[in-house]
């Protein structure tokens, strides 16, 4: 069970830390007090946590899943990495400006299957905040990931994409390099590519620095992520000149799991622990892999033409829309 000390909790996650600093109280007692057992009260309280993680998860706004998205504590594209694969070798660069950190890919072996997986990675601390830029590559990142990707197609390996980002880099030097025109260069490649694409939304999926990754046979999103084409704090301040109305945007941005397998514009929904990802990376990874090699099995007997085809057919008719008048 997760020690209450090393982990950071949200404002709707406070009658969770309640119980730990009761459950750390009893723990103190019981090591002062020898002779009085604690066992039973102290089990009684983890059971508790187990079951108000499960409530708060059956209840949560769409707001409330964003901030489980950005949750500091939230196993990111690096994380996954470690649990799901074996043998990964992180491969670096663009082969023409540098290293895009924000942006991470490598080979490993997903049972015993050699895969390429690529993914924008956040940082843990501050310093590797910075590092990461927060999630958010610029050009050379998404040139790296496409690179990745023809060293997947030559060898013929199927390519798995972990979307997890508040959108590509905005500066002005970003777009000086080609922002837009690396992003759109992979939304056409990846349409085109010939060996399998997974994608996994597994946080925050926004506009086109998702997109430049999310292009694939298979769309996975996880139960508390979030995927639109702008944030719920920069949708309020744009249509109310304030961030106080995030929790209206989120909602009426329909940007839940639910709300993207309604629109047909993701596959399938990953389930997650009791309280979201972070309470429990091993089961979280778990459950990951195997939706991925469910997705794989899919798709992996198609032909190149076919399965070509398949993905401009399944994005040339996402969209959904109503005539008035």
């Amino acid at each position: 069970m997760p020690q209450y000390p090393n982990r950071q909790f949200l404002d709707f996650e406070q009658p969770i830390k309640e119980l730990y600093e009761q459950i750390d109280q009893t723990k103190k007692l019981a090591e002062k007090n020898s002779k009085i057992d604690y066992s039973q009260t102290i089990e009684q309280l983890e059971n508790s946590v187990f079951e108000r993680r499960k409530n708060i998860t059956a209840h949560l706004t769409p707001w409330q899943r964003v901030q489980l998205s950005r949750h500091p504590d939230r196993p990111y594209t690096m994380k996954y990495i470690d649990k799901m694969l074996t043998n990964f070798i992180e491969i670096h660069g663009d082969r023409n400006v540098r290293d895009d950190k924000a942006m991470v890919g490598g080979l490993g072996e997903l049972d015993g299957e050699t895969v390429m997986v690529i993914g924008q990675q956040k940082g843990i601390n501050t310093k590797t905040r910075q590092l990461r830029n927060f999630g958010m590559a610029n050009p050379e990142g998404y040139r790296k990931a496409l690179r990745l990707m023809r060293i997947a197609e030559k060898f013929n390996k199927p390519v798995i994409t972990l979307i997890d980002t508040p959108g590509a880099y905005p500066g002005m030097e970003a777009e000086e390099r080609g922002q837009g025109e690396a992003i759109a260069r992979n939304i056409y490649e990846m349409i085109r590519l010939r060996v399998p694409i997974i994608c996994c939304i597994i946080g925050e999926g926004a506009s086109g620095g998702a997109l430049g990754i999310g292009v694939g046979d298979r769309i996975l999103m996880m139960e508390n992520a979030w995927y639109t084409v702008i944030s719920p704090e920069n949708c309020s301040t744009i249509l109310w000149r304030s961030w106080e109305k995030k929790e209206v945007a989120a909602e009426q941005l329909k940007l839940t799991a639910t709300d993207m397998k309604g629109f047909d514009l993701v596959d399938d929904i990953v389930p997650e622990p009791d309280g979201g990802a972070h309470w429990d990376y091993d089961l979280s990874a778990s459950i990951l892999k195997d939706h991925i090699k469910k997705a794989l099995n899919e798709v992996r007997d198609l032909t190149p033409e076919r399965r070509t085809q398949l993905r401009i057919e399944k994005f040339g008719k996402m969209g959904h829309w109503q005539e008035i008048g």
